[in-house]
């Protein structure tokens, strides 16, 4: 067996992951490929922390990437030399950056987040194991970081915008762990898939792109269909095998947890509060401005006043319904690639929005947390963003309150959830029906690379971003006249 890094760390997490990985690879679901371009991005920016240094070329052969690396090394005097390769007993590992003074070996593992994981440590322990192994006089391990903390002000500050730790200690605790693992491994992957139940590392530390497939011999719906409860709590249940609905609803648990298994097993009408959502409508006051907003997040800021991952909101788009009976408005925004987006989109926002008016959003939390940010930045319009922030009203709360329910909300109140269940047979409310664009994620990931693509790549995903943005407002206009039917 040949293990790398990445490997490794996916046996020791669940062996039958590792197993899948090398046998059944196509059985992965869909993974976001921005999250690989971010850890490259990344990890080419924290080169330059120590200046000039040997870039060892990636090569499918990775014995030619080992005789690059040893050139390198064989080269006299203090080095840095990034991606350097190694082989120890058929175990490989590339060196994220590997820094050599006075024939003594430093390793640092770049990762694009702003915190250490457990895996961090047995990433970069596997690499000192396959180094030390071969002789190389190790002093220090470091896993560098982003710092979020960090506010780019002007040119980019390397020494702050990243945070080296020194884990050395850990690391030297973790080898013969290593050993013994590694021993595991080869010894237990074999032709046949492994028999692994499904536990807290299907989550922990990354959501398993075969999660599908493992339970995919599961009645339907199972525990794991069960909205809201930890997933740590569904193990529990799982591993005492207690995993359908049948079995769910003789245990003692909450009442909303009952009621989706309820609604699942029984065909019950929708559950609908008249008097609650009477007394949430009462506290809607026409003009009704409806609000969505789309952000994106950034590893490394690219523009001043900014962290690593701070939502930056890029497009809105907004329904207005100005009396019970007056004709539905819509407005909109969508910045242009390549600039900051956020003082064009607040200016537009106070345009569009006059203050002391109803605004409303799903989910408010996360709007008003924008409009906030926006208007920390932007004095001049402070007083107008927080007006609007001070007047919304939240469209989920009847959803999550459960004053309106039923079976095809499946214990969700996400409007991904509820917007189907109130209108099953409606094609001009199903977000599978938009091209290009169907999520959130998708929208960051399109806005922001929007400036790499040619003209016309441009013009039709910007059409297909306000598309997406105008159903995510139409969508709180319907769901608002659905509630108004129902009483």
């Amino acid at each position: 067996m040949n293990l790398s890094k990445s490997k490794y760390c996916e046996g020791i997490t669940c062996l039958k992951k590792l197993w899948l990985s090398i046998n059944k690879p196509d059985l992965k679901e869909d993974v976001n490929e921005k999250v690989f371009d971010t850890g490259t991005e990344v990890g080419e920016l924290a080169k330059k922390l120590y200046g000039d240094h040997t870039d060892i070329e990636f090569n499918t052969d990775l014995s030619k990437m080992i005789d690059d690396t040893n050139k390198a090394i064989d080269a006299k005097g203090d080095t840095t030399i990034t991606e350097a390769s190694f082989n120890y007993n058929n175990n490989f590992c590339s060196v994220d950056i590997l820094r050599r003074k006075n024939n003594i070996y430093e390793i640092n593992e770049v990762k694009s987040s702003t915190h250490i994981n457990d895996i961090y440590l047995d990433d970069i322990s596997y690499q000192y194991y396959i180094l030390s192994n071969l002789g190389y006089e190790i002093n220090r391990c470091n896993i560098i970081i982003l710092n979020s903390s960090y506010v780019r002000k002007g040119e980019l500050e390397l020494n702050k915008l990243f945070l080296i730790n020194d884990v050395t200690k850990e690391v030297l605790a973790k080898q013969e762990e290593i050993k013994e693992k590694i021993l595991y491994l080869n010894n237990n992957i074999s032709d046949k898939e492994p028999d692994v139940k499904l536990g807290t590392y299907c989550q922990d530390p990354y959501t398993c792109p075969f999660f599908n497939y493992c339970t995919s011999d599961l009645v339907q719906p199972n525990i794991f269909s069960l909205s809201g409860m930890t997933f740590n709590k569904k193990c529990d249940y799982y591993h005492r095998g207690i995993i359908s609905f049948e079995d769910l609803s003789k245990e003692n648990l909450n009442t909303k947890y009952q009621e989706q298994i309820e609604y699942e097993l029984e065909d019950l009408k929708d559950k609908i509060n008249i008097p609650s959502i009477k007394k949430f409508l009462s506290t809607l006051k026409y003009p009704l401005y409806f609000l969505d907003f789309e952000t994106y997040q950034e590893a490394i800021p690219s523009y001043d006043n900014i962290s690593p991952y701070m939502q930056i909101p890029f497009q809105y788009s907004l329904h207005v319904k100005k009396s019970i009976n007056s004709p539905l408005e819509h407005y909109e925004f969508l910045a242009l690639p390549g600039i900051d987006p956020r003082h064009s989109l607040a200016e537009s926002l106070v345009k569009d929005i006059p203050k002391d008016v109803c605004t409303i959003a799903y989910n408010m939390s996360f709007e008003r947390t924008v409009l906030k940010k926006l208007a920390e930045l932007y004095p001049d319009l402070r007083e107008h963003l927080l007006n609007i922030r001070d007047n919304m009203k939240d469209l989920m709360i009847p959803f999550k309150n459960r004053d309106y329910y039923n079976k095809l909300m499946q214990g969700s109140y996400s409007i991904k959830y509820v917007l189907p269940a109130l209108f099953p047979n409606d094609p001009k409310l199903d977000y599978h029906n938009l091209e290009l664009i169907h999520k959130g994620d998708e929208a960051a990931n399109a806005y922001s690379t929007l400036h790499l693509k040619s003209n016309e790549e441009q013009k039709i995903i910007r059409k297909c971003l306000l598309t997406y943005c105008e159903l995510d407002t139409y969508a709180m206009v319907k769901i608002f006249e659905k509630l108004l039917d129902v009483i």
